[in-house]
C-alpha cells in the first residue's frame, strides 16, 4: 500500500511511473526540496503593481504612526514622520497619475490636530520627558509646513470627513486583501493570467472536485499553479528535455498533495474570513436602514435612564403632587452614582416639569424641580477645574432667570435652607409653598462659573469678547435677586449679595459720571479710544438697577452698598473685601484722599497676612491702584511707597493674580499649580503690568537723582529703590548705547540725562509717541498728567543741577535758573528756600538782588575722602580689639575689665596716659576733622 492515502486512479498511475525513473544526484534532490516550500512559491507568485507596492509601503508606516500615537511616542512619530514623507516623495509619479490618496490626507489632518491638542494640554507636556518634549516641538512645527501643501485637500475632509473615510476603506480593501495568501485580491489577477485557453489537468479536476465551492481564492492558486505547471505546456515546448518534464510532474503531484490537505484544513476559517468581512457591511446595512425608517436609537451605557424617559407614569396613573414628588426623588437617587447619565438626568427633570405645568400642580413644585435642574447642571461637570459647556451655560441662565420669574409673580412662595424637607408645603393649598433652597446659593455659584469661564477662554479671541457679553445678564441676575432679598432675605444674605454686586462694580471706570465731573460734551481722542474699547469688552447690563436706569453714579451705589455692608455685616471677610473694593473703586476715579483716609482708618495692612490668598490678592491689586491714583496726583513720594513692596518682591504678576511665574516642582506641585490657577483674576479685570513698573520706575527716578546728587560722596547713602538702581547698572553695562526702545531703556535714559539737570532730554525721553503709546494715553485725564510729569521733571532737574553744580558757583540769580527750567520765579524760590531750610543746600538768597549766595562749608572731594578713610580706619581699630577681647575671653576692652587685680589698681596711670594722648589729638579718631574744620 503506498504511502499517500485517500488518492485516486490517476494517483496511483502516477505513482507507479514515478517508480520507474532512476534516482537522482544528491545535488538534484536538495534542488528539488527547495523548490518544494509552498510559502516560496506562494511569494513568487504574488504579482503586484507598482502602485500596490508605493500605496502599502505607505499605509505600514501610517499605521505605526498611529500606534506610537497611541502610546504618546513623539520620538517614533517623528522618526516615522520622516520616512513617510520620504516614502511619498518616491511614490510621486504614482500620485501624479492617480491622485493624492484619501488615506494620506487622513492621517495629515488626524496628525495635526493630535498634536494641538497635545500642545494645548500644558499638564501633559510637562509631564513629559526631554526627548518626547523636543519632538513634539519639532514635529509640530514640521506638520505645520508640510500640511500648507495640502491645505485645500485637508479643507475637504474636514468638511466631509465619512466621505473621505469611506474612500479610503474601499481603496484599503484591495490593500489588505493582496497582502493575505487567500485573497480576493489574488482571484482577480489570477483571473486574469487564466484567459488563456489551456485544457485543465487531471490535478486540477480533482481538487475542484474534493473543493466544491469552498475557497475560492485556494482553488484560484491551485489553478494557477496547475496552469503554470501542466503538461500541456511542457508538451507544447519542444525544447523542453525529458529530465525537467520529470521535476515537472514530480514537484506538481506532491504541491497538488500539499494543497488538498491544506484546503481541507483552511475551509473552515476561509468561511470565518467571509463572514468576518460580511458582518461589518450588514452592520452599516442595518444602521442605514434604520436612519431611513427612525426606528433605531444609539443609547449611551449607563443607568437605563432614558428607557424611563418615554414612560415616565404608568398608564392611569393618577398625576399629583405627591407621585411627582416621588417620581423627583428616585431621579435623584441616581444623581452622584457612577455611571449616571447627567445629560439623560436633565432632560428627566425637564420633562417633569413640563408634566407637573400640564396637570397645574402648582407653582411649589415647579420651584423644587428648577432647583434640582439648576443643581444638575453645576453638577455636569464633576471636576472643579472644568467650566461649564456654553450649551450648559445658557440653560442655567435660562433656567435662574425663570426660577426668579417665579418667585417675584407669586409672593406666596417662601424659599429657604432652614426649612426642613419634612415641612415642606409644595401642594395647592389655602397655605403659602414653603420650599426648601437657597437661591442665593445657586447665583453664587452662578458667578463663579462666569469666572471659570473667563478664566478658561483665550483673552485675545472673539470667543472671549463673546463670553463677556453675558456679564451683563449675569448682573441683572444679581440685581434681580438684590431686589428680592431685600423684601424677603436676611442681613447676612443681603450681604452677601450685595458683596457680589460689589465685585462686579468696582473694577470699572464710570466714564459718565467722570464727564459730568468735568462738565465737558465733549471728550479727547485718547478718552474716546478708552471709552470705544471699554464698550467693546464690557458691556452693560441690559436690566440694571433702579439707581443705575436714573443715571445714579456708580460712586453713589458703591457707597450705598459698602456702607450698608460697614454696619451690617458680622463677617471680617465680607467687610474687608467691601472695604478694598471701595478703595480701589474710589482710587480708580482719581478720589486720592478718600481711598487714602479709608485705607488709613481701616488698619487692613496690619493684618492682611493672615487673610485667605484671594482676599491678599484683592488687597494687591487695591494697593497698585492707589499708588497708580497717587501718582496721577502728583504725590510721587506716596505713588512710590504704595507700589514698592509689589514691585521690589520681582513676582508683580502673580501677586496681582494676573498669571504664573515658571517655578521648580519642588517649589509647587501640580495640585498647588491648579488651586493658583483657579485664584487667577480673569483678563478683563487685570491691570497692565508694564504701567505699572513704568509708574513704579519713573517715581524712582524722580525721588533717586536728585538723592544721588546730594550724597554723591556719602559712604552711608541708601538706596531708596533697589529696582531702579538695577536698571540702571544694566543699562551701564551695555556695550553699545543706542536709542531707548523699550519702557525701562527709556526711564534709564532720562534719568543719566536729569543727572546732567538737563530736562529737556528728559522729558523727551519720558514723553514721545511711542511712550504715550504703551503708557500715558491708558490713563483717563492723560494730557494732565503728562502735564504734571514735566512739571515734576523741571522741578527734580533744577534740585539735581543745584547739588551738582553748587560748588562751581559763588553765586547764581534766580532768574537764570527760571529761564533753564522754564519755572516761574515764585517755584524757583520755593525750591531753593525748601532746600536751605531743610539744610541740603549750604546757601542764603540775597532778596534785593535775587540771586543764590553759596557757602562754602561743603568739604573738597579730597577732603570728604580723607574723612572717609579716617572713619573706616577707626571702625577697624574698634573691630580689631574687639577681636582680641575675644580671643582673650574678655568682652568690652581694657576699660571695662572688673577683675581682681585687674587694670583698675593702674587707673593714676590710665589717667596720666588719657591726658597725654588728648594732647597728641592729631592722631585721634576725628582729630583730622577737628584740627581742619576751620578750613573747609
Amino acid at each position: 500500500m503506498s504511502r499517500f492515502f485517500a488518492r485516486s486512479d490517476s494517483e496511483s498511475e502516477e505513482s507507479s511511473s514515478d517508480d520507474e525513473i532512476t534516482d537522482k544526484a544528491p545535488g538534484a534532490t536538495f534542488k528539488q526540496s527547495l523548490l518544494l516550500s509552498d510559502d516560496e512559491e506562494d511569494t513568487k507568485r504574488v504579482v503586484r503593481s507598482a502602485k500596490d507596492k508605493r500605496f502599502e509601503e505607505l499605509t505600514n508606516l501610517i499605521k505605526t504612526i498611529r500606534n506610537a500615537m497611541k502610546i504618546r511616542d513623539m520620538s517614533k512619530c517623528l522618526e516615522e514622520f520622516e520616512q513617510l514623507c520620504r516614502a511619498f516623495l518616491k511614490s510621486k509619479n504614482i500620485v501624479d497619475k492617480e491622485g493624492i490618496p484619501p488615506f494620506y490626507i487622513r492621517l495629515l489632518a488626524d496628525l495635526e490636530d493630535y498634536l494641538n491638542q497635545l500642545w494645548e494640554d500644558k499638564e501633559g507636556k510637562k509631564k513629559m520627558n526631554k526627548n518626547n518634549a523636543k519632538a513634539l516641538s519639532t514635529l509640530r512645527q514640521k506638520i505645520r509646513k508640510y500640511n500648507r501643501d495640502f491645505e485645500s485637500e485637508i479643507a475637504a475632509y474636514k468638511e466631509n470627513p465619512q466621505e473621505s473615510a469611506d474612500e479610503e476603506e474601499e481603496e484599503k480593501e484591495p490593500e489588505d486583501s493582496g497582502s493575505s495568501s487567500d485573497s480576493e485580491g489574488e482571484v482577480s489577477s489570477k483571473s486574469f493570467l487564466k484567459k488563456k485557453p489551456e485544457a485543465p489537468s487531471e490535478a486540477t479536476k480533482f481538487l475542484k472536485t474534493a473543493k466544491g465551492s469552498g475557497d475560492e481564492s485556494s482553488s484560484s492558486d491551485e489553478d494557477d499553479d496547475d496552469g503554470d505547471w501542466s503538461p500541456s505546456d511542457t508538451g507544447s515546448s519542444s525544447e523542453t528535455s525529458d529530465k525537467e518534464e520529470e521535476n515537472a510532474l514530480k514537484r506538481k503531484r506532491l504541491v497538488t498533495f500539499l494543497k488538498v490537505q491544506r484546503a481541507q484544513d483552511t475551509e473552515k476559517p476561509g468561511v470565518r474570513k467571509e463572514e468576518r468581512k460580511k458582518k461589518p457591511k450588514q452592520k452599516e446595512q442595518i444602521e442605514e436602514e434604520a436612519e431611513e425608517e427612525g426606528g433605531w436609537e444609539k443609547v449611551n451605557r449607563g443607568v437605563p435612564l432614558v428607557k424611563e424617559k418615554p414612560k415616565m407614569f404608568a398608564k392611569g396613573t393618577e398625576i399629583n403632587t405627591a407621585v411627582v414628588v416621588k417620581k423627583l426623588n428616585e431621579i435623584l437617587q441616581a444623581r452622584g452614582k457612577k455611571g449616571t447619565d447627567r445629560a439623560a438626568q436633565i432632560e428627566l427633570f425637564h420633562a417633569l416639569a413640563a408634566i407637573a405645568a400640564e396637570n397645574n400642580l402648582g407653582q411649589g413644585i415647579l420651584v423644587k424641580i428648577k432647583f434640582n435642574i439648576i443643581a444638575s447642571l453645576y453638577d455636569y461637570n464633576p471636576n472643579l477645574a472644568a467650566f461649564m459647556k456654553p450649551d450648559m451655560w445658557k440653560k442655567c441662565l435660562d433656567c435662574i432667570d425663570e426660577l426668579l420669574d417665579i418667585l417675584f409673580e407669586h409672593n406666596n412662595i417662601f424659599i429657604g435652607e432652614n426649612i426642613a424637607e419634612d415641612s415642606e408645603n409644595l401642594a395647592v393649598s389655602d397655605q403659602p409653598f414653603r420650599v426648601r433652597g437657597c437661591i442665593l446659593t445657586l447665583v453664587e455659584r452662578m458667578d463663579e462659573e462666569f469666572t471659570k469661564i473667563m478664566q478658561n477662554t483665550d483673552p485675545h479671541s472673539q470667543e472671549y469678547v463673546d463670553n463677556l457679553k453675558d456679564e451683563g445678564r449675569v448682573c441683572g441676575i444679581v440685581d434681580r435677586l438684590l431686589t428680592y432679598l431685600e423684601n424677603k432675605g436676611s442681613t447676612e444674605e443681603i450681604c452677601r449679595v450685595y458683596l457680589r454686586r460689589i465685585m462686579h462694580t468696582y473694577y470699572k471706570f464710570d466714564y459718565k459720571a467722570h464727564r459730568r465731573s468735568l462738565g465737558l460734551q465733549g471728550e479727547t481722542k485718547s478718552e474716546q479710544d478708552q471709552e470705544e474699547s471699554k464698550e467693546e469688552s464690557k458691556e452693560e447690563s441690559k436690566e440694571e438697577s433702579k439707581g443705575e436706569s436714573e443715571g445714579e453714579d456708580s460712586a453713589v451705589i458703591m457707597d450705598r452698598l459698602c456702607k450698608f455692608i460697614y454696619a451690617k455685616d458680622r463677617t471680617d471677610r465680607i467687610r474687608t473685601c467691601a472695604i478694598l473694593c471701595h478703595i480701589y473703586h474710589h482710587a480708580l476715579h482719581s478720589r486720592w484722599y478718600q481711598a487714602r483716609d479709608l485705607m488709613l482708618m481701616s488698619h487692613l495692612q496690619d493684618n492682611i497676612q493672615h487673610a485667605d490668598p484671594p482676599v491678599q490678592i484683592l488687597y494687591n491689586r487695591t494697593m497698585v491702584q492707589l499708588g497708580i491714583c497717587a501718582f496721577r496726583q502728583g504725590m510721587i513720594k506716596d505713588a512710590h511707597n504704595a507700589l514698592l513692596d509689589i514691585q521690589s518682591s520681582g513676582r508683580a504678576k502673580e501677586l496681582l493674580g494676573q498669571g504664573l511665574l515658571m517655578r521648580n516642582m519642588q517649589e509647587r506641585n501640580a495640585e498647588q499649580e491648579k488651586i493658583e490657577k483657579r485664584r487667577q483674576v480673569p483678563f478683563h479685570m487685570h491691570i497692565n503690568l508694564e504701567l505699572l513698573e513704568c509708574v513704579y520706575l519713573v517715581s524712582a527716578m524722580l525721588l533717586e537723582i536728585p538723592y544721588m546728587a546730594a550724597h554723591e560722596f556719602d559712604a552711608r547713602r541708601r538706596m531708596i529703590s533697589k529696582q531702579f538702581h538695577h536698571q540702571l547698572r544694566v543699562g551701564e553695562r551695555q556695550p553699545l548705547l543706542g536709542p531707548p526702545e523699550s519702557m525701562r531703556e527709556h526711564v534709564v535714559a532720562a534719568s543719566k540725562a536729569m543727572k546732567m539737570g538737563d530736562w529737556r532730554t528728559c522729558h523727551s525721553f519720558i514723553i514721545n509717541e511711542k511712550m504715550n503709546s504703551k503708557v500715558w494715553d491708558l490713563f483717563p485725564e492723560a494730557q494732565r498728567v503728562r502735564e504734571m510729569l514735566v512739571r515734576k521733571i523741571q522741578e527734580e532737574s533744577l534740585r539735581t543741577y543745584l547739588f551738582t553744580y553748587s560748588s562751581v558757583y559763588d553765586s547764581i540769580s534766580m532768574a537764570t535758573l527760571s529761564e533753564m527750567f522754564e519755572l516761574e520765579m515764585p517755584t524757583v524760590h520755593s525750591i531753593i528756600s525748601k532746600m536751605i531750610i531743610n539744610e541740603e543746600l549750604m546757601a542764603s538768597l540775597d532778596q534785593p538782588t535775587q540771586t543764590v549766595v553759596m557757602h562754602r562749608t561743603e568739604p573738597t572731594s579730597l577732603q570728604n575722602m580723607a574723612l572717609q578713610l579716617a572713619e573706616k580706619l577707626g571702625n577697624l581699630v574698634e573691630n580689631n580689639e574687639r577681636v582680641f577681647d575675644l580671643k582673650q575671653g574678655v568682652y568690652g576692652g581694657y576699660f571695662n575689665r572688673d577683675q581682681k587685680g585687674g587694670y583698675q589698681q593702674k587707673q593714676s596711670y590710665q589717667r596720666d596716659q588719657k591726658s597725654y594722648q588728648q594732647k597728641q589729638s592729631g592722631y585721634q579718631r576725628g582729630g583730622y576733622r577737628n584740627q581742619n574744620q576751620g578750613n573747609y
